[in-house]
């Protein structure tokens, strides 16, 4: 069958750490794996009408047609990964990183090629253990068609590709970001004496001979009064000229 071009979603998962699980307990790694896979992503990715292109050891490579089926597989998948293994400690838990694409590929029965399979594998390994990254033509393709929440994470110069990346995180998978209940301020506690603040006023009459009169006493001879009554328990004195309206 000879090779032939299409447009398709590309999702590429591995497991994050894999080579210190390994190191680890190889044998134990190699059979969670398996169950993994077997009972949960596989299953997935079928119920979603994707194809696993091929295995790669530590993970996988699928195609989609709908990239929408993609990007909602890839959450399914990291949400049911939550809830298994629960006796494991969290340093040894098997976690996917996944990548999802929308790009032309070639095509061939066994494998796909091309730059969207390429970047698919580089945004998955940008993503975090039980995270998801997806560029910008498949966020702009699902915003408005499923409800999650994808961080803008700017450009990324990856590997191999000749031009910067867009890249994308999937936040919270599904479940909506709880926002903090606005909090209405305190009060102040109110002294237990009055208060007053003193400022003084620029002369707006054009007669600059008013200015000692009324600003010095207002700056000088008032606060002093205010203070010496002993009535007040603050005091604050503006040295600036505030300019008063006038009303019409």
């Amino acid at each position: 069958m000879p090779p032939v071009r299409r447009l398709t979603a590309i999702l590429a998962a591995d497991v994050a750490g894999y080579s210190r699980l390994m190191g680890a307990n190889e044998e134990g790694t190699h059979e969670r794996l398996k169950a993994h896979l077997g009972e949960l992503v596989n299953p997935k990715i079928a119920e979603h009408r994707g194809r696993i292109v091929k295995n790669t050891g530590d993970g996988l490579l699928a195609e989609f047609a709908s990239v929408v089926d993609a990007v909602r597989c890839a959450v399914e998948v990291q949400r049911g990964m939550i809830d298994r293994e629960p006796e494991v400690p969290e340093e040894r838990r098997i976690r996917f990183r996944i990548g999802v694409n929308l790009g032309d590929v070639i095509a061939e029965e066994e494998d796909i090629f091309g730059d969207g399979v390429n970047v698919a594998a580089r945004l998955e390994a940008l993503a975090d253990p039980g995270g998801i990254c997806v560029s910008r033509v498949v966020r702009d393709q699902v915003r408005d068609r499923l409800d999650y929440t994808f961080e803008d994470l700017g450009d990324q110069q990856v590997k191999n590709i000749a031009r910067p990346v867009r890249v994308y995180r999937v936040r919270h998978l599904g479940v909506p970001i709880e926002q903090p209940s606005p909090t209405s301020p305190q009060p102040l506690p109110l002294p237990d004496k009055p208060s007053i603040a003193v400022l003084p006023f620029a002369n707006m009459s054009g007669d600059r001979s008013r200015n000692i009169s009324l600003t010095v006493w207002l700056r000088r001879s008032l606060p002093r009064s205010l203070a010496s009554a002993g009535c007040l328990s603050s005091l604050a004195i503006r040295a600036s000229p505030t300019r008063a309206r006038r009303s019409m």
